[in-house]
């Protein structure tokens, strides 16, 4: 059955000081999204770019989600430096703190964390990790959602242990067999319309095309484009556009 409503989520504030990453689009993509996953300052990010992207969210009725990685600005946190658990959750909850603070700032809740990049996808195929996370974040703060794919462990153990969690569509990347996306330092342009059709197909049909040619069953609750994905607008642009000439409303997620 075809979706009626879908969460449209993008990464945001990824830049550091002068640097930018990406085609520099925040303005742009923000009111075209339903959530935002805000860089908190170890993979990108600084408290300048945190306050102004939160204060863009608020203008438009965004979602704000933390989106933290270990300390890995060189690498953009696209590298598995192998840390241990324990760290890499005390980093998480450092940068979800800062972020949070600036959320309160200006009277908005936080409503997700969305870990990013290596840390995300180790996460996924980790217990350990997942688990010391899920036990921590909702420890802190027991509604705050947990951005994930839906065959992660990162899933099974915060659906075991009562986190609420939001299931993850990858517009913008390709999938393996297993229904896991295939990970990626780099990305390249790729077609709006291509991506907007891959999209739609997910959300009607619950399908989606593998690498290896197969189609196999997704299960979701958001739409996620990357805001350094070249051509990122334009991306988001056809897939909010083709969502909604087929009905389907664009709001963030709501705990069930």
């Amino acid at each position: 059955m075809s979706k009626a409503t879908i969460d449209l989520n993008s990464d945001m504030g990824e830049g550091f000081g002068s640097w930018k990453i990406g085609d520099d689009v925040d303005d742009a993509i923000m009111p075209l999204i339903s959530s935002a996953n805000i860089a908190t300052g170890f993979h990108a990010g600084d408290p300048n770019i945190m306050n102004r992207t939160v204060v863009m969210a608020r203008e438009h009725g965004i979602g704000i989600g933390a989106h933290p990685r270990c300390r890995d600005l060189v690498g953009f946190g696209r590298r598995d430096l192998n840390e241990n658990a324990e760290g890499l959750v005390n980093d998480i909850v450092y940068q979800v703190g800062a972020l949070r603070e600036f959320a309160r700032l200006y009277g908005l809740r936080l409503q997700h964390v969305k870990p990013h990049g290596a840390l995300y996808m180790r996460a996924a195929r980790d217990e350990t990790l997942s688990r010391r996370l899920v036990q921590t974040l909702r420890d802190l703060e027991p509604t705050l959602m947990l951005y994930c794919m839906e065959n992660s462990l990162t899933c099974k153990v915060a659906r075991e242990l009562g986190l609420p969690v939001v299931r993850e569509f990858y517009a913008d990347r390709d999938y393996d067999a297993s229904g896991s996306i295939v990970f990626t330092r780099y990305t390249q342009a790729l077609d709006p319309e291509q991506v907007a059709d891959k999209v739609l197909r997910a959300c009607t049909d619950g399908k989606v095309r593998t690498v290896d040619g197969r189609d196999i069953p997704i299960g979701f609750d958001s739409v996620c484009i990357h805001s350094d994905t070249p051509g990122a607008l334009a991306l988001v642009q056809a897939t909010r556009a083709r969502l909604e000439a087929h009905g389907i409303r664009i709001a963030p997620p709501r705990l069930s």
